[in-house]
């Protein structure tokens, strides 16, 4: 037995049955989940003894230490593991760190508001409506109420008229005193409308359409008939009615082969305008998942709270509300009762649909680092950082870094680098200047350090890496090279002291992978590198002449249109673009030596 193992076991013996929240730690010391339980101790061993699902079998083989924090009741242990959870963002937790979030229209809280499309919910800074369907709807919406409403458009207060009053859009409170009660009046038609009461702005719209088709200015009726068609599509897509206005949102779910699907309709002014299935790999019991989630739910993703949240009747009514600050509701019978059922059902076909879609992304994915580990004989790379050089001819030389968790691009992992310290195209050395300074920052930094470190070259490649971590930073961390063959393609994977190929099949989810790494690196690395090489091309001649800055440069440019035309030109033309006669000389200068 290793010995992390036999540590666990006797730490078992000491944990306390009451409840209270469990901390679960991989071998970098990182926290890779949380969890609740009426008593730690029982649910604590039973993460290491007897059978579990696939899931659950990956998240212990992964555990090499863990903490527990003991509460006064399973409620507060809720409470606390939100709270852990919205800190740590653990991996095997409830996935919603992707900031999934609907889109709000809103209506500023300031002496001259502004109407907005945010997915952002900060309390107390205005009127919010949604959440909408989709960004374009949103943004359909907000576009009818510009044209009708002359809201104030500028972030600041500009010192003069901008194009918006001009064209009756903005009312210019700028420059002109305005009557707040004209925005507290527009504010409530506004309100009125979003809120689902559309005669009153559909009728003013008609009005406006017959006073213009009277007037002979049928292009003008035609934008007013337009906008009264906007209006009926918006509201003709919403399916599912209830005979209220109560805003609310409904909850359903299911359970099957160790996972759980929740489904969630947003009911607005009688209409579902949205619904929304989220799927969770199951680690602790239906309900104690159900639980973790609706909280979440309205604390990471940013969900405005409406009036009524209506769930299944099997769940604790009161433990919600500790978490839920409205009203909740457990329907019976009668059409939120159907509500209710239609969401389970949602959540029963939803589950049944993805189980083959997961299998897909676990077999390019997950299995795909375990795949990749047991044929190197190394543990699982769970996380892979991967560098390539780009230069031409040794110009501008530049390096990039891609990260992998799980088998999944992590963006904001990535990292650019401009070599400083090489002259001329030295791969070799440019690989060792990049890997020192990405791995010192990270050791000083105490971040996580990869299981994996993959270069695009071969043994010389490797061999100038593996001596910067062991020599320079005492770190002994895998280093894999991958070579292309002629038409550029993934060709082979090298690892250990002499480089020798992995036998990895071509059609394998583990070379599937590498193809994957191996292409976005090369990608970032060559993105990087235009846009180096283009900022350097543009602004290296200017930047050497005295007197010009910023925005002599930007006239410039945009006079000539490029350096080859500057060059072209005579003083006197360069002093067209505004150059004094002196500094209109010395680029004159400039440019001929170049």
């Amino acid at each position: 037995m290793e010995a992390y193992q036999e540590d666990i076991k006797q730490k078992l013996t000491v944990v306390p049955t009451e409840p209270g929240c469990y901390l679960m730690k991989d071998r970098n010391d990182q926290i890779i989940y949380v969890g609740k339980a009426k008593k730690l101790r029982n649910r604590l061993r039973s993460y290491f003894t007897g059978a579990h699902d696939a899931k659950t079998t990956r998240l212990v083989s992964e555990i090499r230490n863990f903490e527990f924090i003991v509460t006064s009741s399973e409620t507060e242990s809720l409470l606390l593991e939100l709270n852990l959870i919205k800190q740590y963002q653990p991996r095997y937790n409830i996935l919603l760190k992707d900031d999934k979030s609907y889109p709000f229209i809103k209506i500023t809280k300031e002496k001259y508001p502004r109407l907005l499309v945010t997915r952002t919910v900060k309390k107390g800074t205005g009127k919010y409506f949604g959440p909408y369907p989709n960004a374009y709807s949103a943004q359909e919406t907000k576009k009818l109420l510009d044209r009708i409403y002359p809201f104030r458009k500028c972030d600041k207060m500009p010192d003069k008229l901008c194009l918006y009053y001009h064209i009756g859009q903005c009312l210019g409170p700028c420059v002109y005193p305005v009557d707040l009660n004209k925005y507290a009046e527009m504010t409530k038609e506004i309100s009125d409308f979003l809120n689902g009461e559309d005669k009153t702005i559909l009728n003013n719209l008609e009005q406006k359409m017959g006073e213009a088709s009277e007037a002979l200015d049928f292009e003008r009726a035609k934008e007013y008939r337009d906008l009264i068609q906007h209006i009926h599509n918006l509201t003709k897509k919403q399916k599912i009615t209830t005979s209220d206005n109560t805003i609310r949102d409904v909850f359903g779910y299911t359970v099957s082969k160790g996972w759980m699907c929740v489904q969630v309709f947003f009911i607005r002014q009688g209409n579902m305008i949205k619904r929304d299935a989220t799927m969770i790999p199951l680690q602790q019991t239906e309900e104690e998942e159900f639980y973790t989630f609706i909280g979440q739910f309205y604390d990471l993703n940013q969900h405005i709270l409406p009036k009524e949240v209506h769930i299944p009747k099997n769940l604790n009514k009161e433990i919600i509300q500790s978490v839920v600050d409205t009203k909740i509701v457990q329907p019976i019978k009668g059409k939120k009762k159907e509500l209710i059922d239609l969401a389970n059902h949602n959540a029963e076909v939803t589950l049944d649909n993805k189980f083959e879609l997961i299998a897909k992304d676990e077999s390019r994915t997950v299995k795909a680092i375990e795949e990749l580990g047991d044929c190197m004989g190394i543990q699982t790379p769970i996380r892979i950082e991967a560098f390539d050089n780009s230069n031409i001819q040794g110009v501008h030389p530049v390096s990039a870094m891609v990260s992998f968790i799980d088998g999944k691009p992590n963006k904001k992992g990535y990292r650019k680098y401009k070599i400083k310290t090489v002259d001329g195209p030295d791969d070799y050395k440019s690989m060792r200047e990049v890997v020192r300074r990405r791995y010192t920052r990270v050791l000083n930094e105490g971040s996580p350090l990869p299981d994996l470190i993959i270069v695009d070259g071969g043994k010389g490649h490797m061999t100038g890496v593996i001596d910067v971590l062991e020599n320079e930073l005492g770190l002994d961390i895998p280093v894999a090279g991958l070579r292309k063959n002629d038409k550029h393609q993934t060709s082979e994977i090298l690892y250990g002291e002499s480089a020798e190929v992995v036998p990895l099949k071509k059609n394998s989810q583990a070379f599937y992978l590498l193809q994957r790494i191996q292409d976005e690196v090369h990608r970032f690395a060559i993105t990087f590198h235009r846009q180096t090489r283009q900022k350097t091309g543009l602004q290296s001649v200017l930047d050497t002449v005295d007197g010009i800055g910023s925005k002599r440069k930007t006239k410039l440019l945009r006079t000539f249109g490029s350096i080859k035309k500057m060059k072209e030109a005579s003083v006197e033309e360069l002093k067209s673009a505004g150059l004094p006669q002196n500094v209109a000389e010395n680029l004159h200068q400039a440019l001929y030596n170049k």
